[in-house]
């Protein structure tokens, strides 16, 4: 079987994670909502993404395809559901497609509007990620779901007894390891994992997951609700934070209630406020609406997508926005909206034009041992076309 995740609206809510991924290519919790989809399911993962997307996140269909919506996170209750799907029904919550199956001459065609097909109301609760501070609010209920998936009837490794250890719900992947570090599981879980590593002096309180080879510097505070994604190095202190992977923030400096992309990288002593003096709700800019939207939360950081990076001693204000290839520095609070391909900070914003971005893009791509390819290079100047529209300088 072919589990087919499909993108709906939420991508253009969820922008500017989006731009250079499907919905379901999202890391909420250990896994990326596609990875949950296929350790459950047991099925080949395909995308049906944005065209120039699509060369990346390949789509494919088999004798048995079954679609589900990118933005939704699976449950016991809705796996129940969708696993119950026959051929030719679809699974719905009021307006909200949630998953159809069908054979593979009737996945050629699909559309996400199926009007005429048989139709199950799907009436439980489920956790969709709509917006980019979902991945955050709800970062907490993944990774507990997550842990129980991964570690499951598993042994788990065990670490060096330098370290302290508070409560047992810690799980061990091959190859982790750490040292005089302390771990508090009584309030949520820790999970590290293959090959990631914790460095002396660290204190981190679950619920926390470290992605496979991912590292954490001596004497870094890590508070609950925190992923850090594969092949990051990370430092300072964190709290309610997922970086998706392959980013460093690996010194001193705050990021709280923020999701940071690929790629991207946060200077010393840089750091993010996630509380307005006057304690008012949090905006974001929304690319859907060009204004900024109320998020109805108190406390709001920093969304950050791939490939953007920031100078030492940056101050990111409550709410800020950074796009795809933002390179941020300079004195004073940037603005809280920086568009994409954007080069400069307070005093002045100029455009970062895509050939000097993928210069830099080439050498960080060296540095971790991957290519950095015709199709990346071709999705960067699609989404700097796409993005026009906000570079007003």
């Amino acid at each position: 079987m072919t589990i087919i995740l499909f993108d709906d609206s939420a991508r253009e809510s969820l922008l500017p994670l989006t731009f250079t991924r499907p919905v379901a290519a999202l890391r909420v919790g250990i896994l990326t909502i596609a990875e949950k989809w296929a350790e459950y399911l047991q099925g080949d993962i395909a995308y049906l993404t944005a065209d120039y997307l699509q060369e990346k996140f390949r789509l494919s269909t088999s004798r048995q395809n079954i679609f589900i919506n990118g933005s939704v996170c699976p449950d016991d209750a809705l796996l129940e559901a969708v696993s119950g799907l026959r051929e030719g029904e679809a699974l719905r919550q009021n307006d909200l497609l949630i998953a159809v199956k069908f054979n593979e001459h009737d996945a050629r065609d699909f559309h996400l509007n199926i009007a005429g097909i048989k139709t199950i109301n799907y009436t439980s609760d489920l956790t969709r990620i709509v917006y980019p501070e979902d991945v955050f609010l709800k970062n907490e209920t993944e990774l507990r779901r997550d842990f129980k998936l991964l570690s499951g009837k598993r042994s788990s490794g065990n670490l060096s007894s330098t370290n302290t250890i508070l409560g047992d719900n810690i799980f061990v992947e091959e190859g982790a390891v750490a040292e005089c570090s302390t771990f508090n599981t009584l309030q949520g879980p820790v999970y590290l994992g293959k090959n990631s590593e914790v460095w002396e002096g660290c204190m981190i309180r679950g619920a926390f997951a470290l992605c496979n080879n991912s590292q954490v510097k001596m004497g870094a505070k890590i508070y609950p609700k925190t992923t850090i994604g594969p092949y990051c190095r990370v430092g300072g202190e964190i709290n309610n934070a997922v970086i998706q992977g392959y980013s460093s923030k690996g010194h001193e400096g705050y990021l709280g209630n923020s999701v940071i992309g690929e790629w991207c990288n946060i200077g010393a002593d840089s750091n993010n406020s996630n509380l307005k003096n006057n304690y008012k709700e949090v905006k974001l800019w929304d690319y859907s609406t060009l204004k900024y939207r109320n998020t109805g939360l108190q406390f709001c950081g920093l969304i950050m997508a791939d490939h953007s990076k920031c100078g030492i001693n940056t101050m990111f204000n409550t709410g800020t926005v950074a796009g795809v290839c933002a390179n941020v520095f300079g004195a004073g609070f940037p603005p809280n909206f920086v568009p994409d391909f954007s080069w400069g900070g307070q005093q002045k914003m100029e455009t970062y034009f895509p050939e000097k971005a993928m210069e830099t893009i080439g050498r960080v791509f060296l540095r971790r041992n991957r290519i950095f390819d015709d199709t990346e290079k071709q999705i960067l100047a699609k989404v700097f076309d796409l993005t026009k529209q906000y570079r007003n300088f």
